[in-house]
């Protein structure tokens, strides 16, 4: 076994023995191992959603819809760890701010309202009414209503979501950043613009049913481990599974699934991806539209490559891609790829040769800043053979969080269509806002300059998970008050202004006991599934609220209006009530939950009902990228370990990566070492620069070998964000570019 703080051999497949044993050292960790009962409510139709990723349940769902990860969000959620009042008294927050994010996760749940107190620097406990009239108070004392910033995590449920939305508009203000911004925001304008909805058009069902599919930019091993589930048994019946990541990941190479108790004792082992390809970090346009020259070449060669009767039915602006593509040159295709001409054109050929194709992809392509064009290239792949509206085949962004999808539909976000907010106002009898408010990175440029002086998180780690770390904490400070509304303790409650409070919640794992009795709460898969979540352990503390009775709490002590907050709580399906007349989709929203495995929101162009402004699907022109860097920077590329979900560090180890017992690491290429006089284990530091001149540095990085193309690199977020600059991001979709940050190498 490695030594803790080494580098080991990484995986040589995914799952099996290992996800075992790291799932028994974390329940056992946390004080759940003997607590099988919990694990086998997730994802059941009597029990709780799992608070890690949104890939949906099958239709006939094991009695096991739980992985390595998930066991990991559930112990950490229901751990018998505390942070007490006690635990705050001993620690103040300039302690707890020389504390690394692992530290602040390993210390259990919070218990009560705490408010900081700046003469003592410690947090204090607070009663829930004074914490309710303290936010209701400045809330009120604004110039303007558009000073208030009301940032979500994508844990949170469609009932609170969906109040919490109607407060702020209530309030006065559309300003709701959410996680969406840092992660598939680049997915949801590319797909909006080009097909009319921006979701996904595949269902579980369709991976049944595909000939190919095509993974870019995506670990499912670390960030989606169920999908796994899904291409294993596609890649045994004969499925192609292409893949395109800059590194050499493990799951996407070889899986044994955990529950399969044979390949599991014996190590046996499912090939997944068929062909594998590295492109350099930023790539993948140049790849994607190098692939759609071949199918033009195929098609002029023996025709009956294109679907041209879908071109010419559903389809606008096929002959502008065309020409372009036929008019890129191969040498700047391959220049900017980072692939070979061949290994494209076997990519395209693979692709031509299926009838019906899926194609996934995560933030590898969604954070760059050219996000929104790579994604609209490769939605311009699909259209060329009708692979969107046709079973087995679609447009498939994987998304992180367990309803960040559902946030977006019951209203999260900066803005809001006006077909929503009219039905909005129709059904409380109010005017919404119609100006559009602040994402993410204008939300910390407000708060930098004094425009925004109140922050409400609703879940997350604000100031861990934005970009420009030592920028946005540098704003942050200038709040009059922060609100975090929390399950643990993280870096976000430690960035401080004038004041703060911690309002601790109910995780999914909990009974929900409200006036009118036990509650469920529903949330929305990344394939448009909405269903039921119900938890069943007591409490951490008899003090917990639940999300949207803290939002009611708030809103009752904020705002003259003539909505029963009150009751809307008591009873959610009362919250359901509203939903459903406002939203169309959600119509008999109570009845609907009732319904095994939940029901389909359906998806326009699934149906190829394209509600673009010109009716049809629309190819999108793109040039390719100029992706410049120094002669001397690499490209940085950063993501997670596999012991951590968004900016929630379970653990120090990477196992599929062979990383043991640390998380300050810098992947390299070793010709780039070499040519930098770089051995494994080298301390470095990585220093970035953006716009304003500014340079950025992240210090004391370990060297690690590793198989990644020449002049890339990669590290772990959230303690590389530092370098992104705050001016960095996707064109259109403000995505921070997380996926391509110019950096120097520098040995301390």
């Amino acid at each position: 076994m490695a030594k803790k703080g080494s580098v080991s051999s990484p995986a040589r497949a995914a799952g099996g023995m290992g996800a075992l044993l790291s799932s028994f050292q974390h329940a056992r960790a946390h004080g759940l191992a003997a607590d099988w009962h919990t694990f086998l409510k997730a994802n059941q139709g009597d029990g709780f959603d799992c608070p890690g990723c949104a890939w949906p349940e099958p239709k006939k769902p094991s009695s096991f819809e739980f992985c390595e990860n998930g066991v990991k969000a559930i112990t950490h959620e229901a751990t018998t760890r505390r942070a007490d009042r006690a635990f705050f008294a001993a620690h103040s927050v300039s302690d707890l701010r020389a504390r690394d994010h692992y530290w602040l996760e390993q210390q259990g749940r919070l218990t009560e309202p705490m408010r900081y107190n700046n003469r003592t620097d410690h947090y204090e406990p607070i009663g829930w009414d004074e914490a309710f009239q303290k936010i209701g108070k400045i809330l009120r004392t604004l110039d303007s209503p558009d000073e208030a910033v009301f940032y979500t995590s994508g844990r949170t449920s469609n009932e609170a979501a969906f109040l919490y939305q109607l407060f702020g508009r209530m309030y006065g203000t559309n300003n709701f950043p959410d996680c969406s911004n840092m992660c598939h925001e680049s997915s949801g304008v590319a797909l909006g613009e080009s097909i009319g909805i921006g979701k996904g058009t595949v269902t579980i069902e369709d991976f049944e049913k595909a000939d190919a599919v095509f993974v870019f930019g995506q670990n499912p091993g670390t960030n989606h481990p169920r999908m796994l589930t899904e291409l294993q048994k596609a890649a045994k019946r004969g499925c192609r599974i292409v893949s395109f990541n800059p590194l050499k990941e493990a799951a996407l190479l070889r899986f044994t699934h955990p529950q399969h108790a044979v390949a599991t004792a014996l190590g046996s082992s499912t090939r997944i991806s068929s062909h594998y390809y590295q492109p350099i970090i930023g790539g993948d346009l140049a790849a994607i539209k190098g692939m759609i020259k071949r199918l033009l070449e195929l098609e002029e060669e023996r025709g009956g490559v294109l679907d041209q009767a879908f071109i010419d039915q559903h389809t606008q602006g096929w002959l502008a891609v065309r020409d372009d593509a036929r008019a890129a040159k191969w040498d700047d295709l391959v220049a900017n790829s980072g692939l070979s001409k061949q290994q494209i054109c076997e990519a395209a050929d693979i692709y031509a040769g299926a009838e019906r194709v899926i194609v996934c992809w995560a933030m590898g392509l969604t954070q760059q800043k050219q996000a929104v064009g790579t994604l609209q290239t490769l939605v311009n792949l699909l259209l060329m053979r009708g692979n969107i509206g046709r079973p087995g085949a679609g447009a498939c962004p994987v998304r992180g969080h367990s309803n960040v999808q559902g946030d977006r539909t019951m209203g999260i976000i900066e803005k809001p269509k006006p077909a929503f907010l009219k039905a909005l106002g129709q059904t409380f009898d109010f005017k919404p806002p119609e100006h559009e408010g602040h994402n993410t990175v204008e939300a910390i440029k407000a708060i930098d300059k004094g425009r925004a002086l109140f922050l409400m998180s609703m879940g997350g780690n604000f100031a861990a998970a934005t970009p420009d770390t030592a920028f946005t904490e540098a704003a942050l400070a200038k709040l009059e008050m922060t609100v975090h509304v929390s399950t643990k303790l993280n870096r976000g409650h430690l960035v401080i202004g004038n004041e703060s409070l911690i309002l601790p919640c109910l995780g999914r794992t909990e009974r929900d006991q409200q006036a009118g009795g036990l509650q469920q709460v529903t949330v929305e898969d990344s394939m448009s599934m909405v269903h039921a979540s119900r938890g069943h352990r007591e409490p951490a503390s008899p003090q917990l609220r639940s999300e949207p009775a803290i939002i009611a709490g708030i809103a009752a002590a904020t705002l003259k209006s003539d909505v029963d907050w009150a009751a809307l709580v008591a009873d959610y399906d009362r919250i359901r009530d509203k939903i459903a007349a406002v939203i169309p989709a959600f119509a008999d929203f109570n009845q609907r939950i009732k319904q095994p495995g939940g029901f389909y929101l359906g998806n326009s162009a699934r149906d190829r009902a394209w509600t673009t402004g010109a009716g049809k699907a629309l190819f999108k022109v793109h040039p390719l990228p100029a992706n410049e860097c120094d002669a001397n920077q690499l490209r940085l590329m950063t993501m997670r370990s596999h012991d951590q979900f968004n900016t929630t560090i379970y653990g120090l180890d990477d196992r599929y990566r062979g990383i043991r017992g640390k998380r300050m690491v810098v992947f390299l290429n070793r010709e780039d070492m070499a040519e930098r006089s770089l051995k494994a284990g080298t301390e470095v530091d990585l220093i970035s620069q953006g716009r304003d001149g500014k340079k950025r540095r992240a210090q004391g990085f370990e060297v690690v070998p590793y198989d990644i193309p020449r002049g890339c690199a990669a590290a772990y977020f959230p303690e590389t964000n530092v370098l992104v600059p705050i001016d960095s991001y996707a064109a259109r979709s403000y995505t921070p570019t997380s996926k391509f940050i110019p950096v120097w190498v520098e040995r301390r």
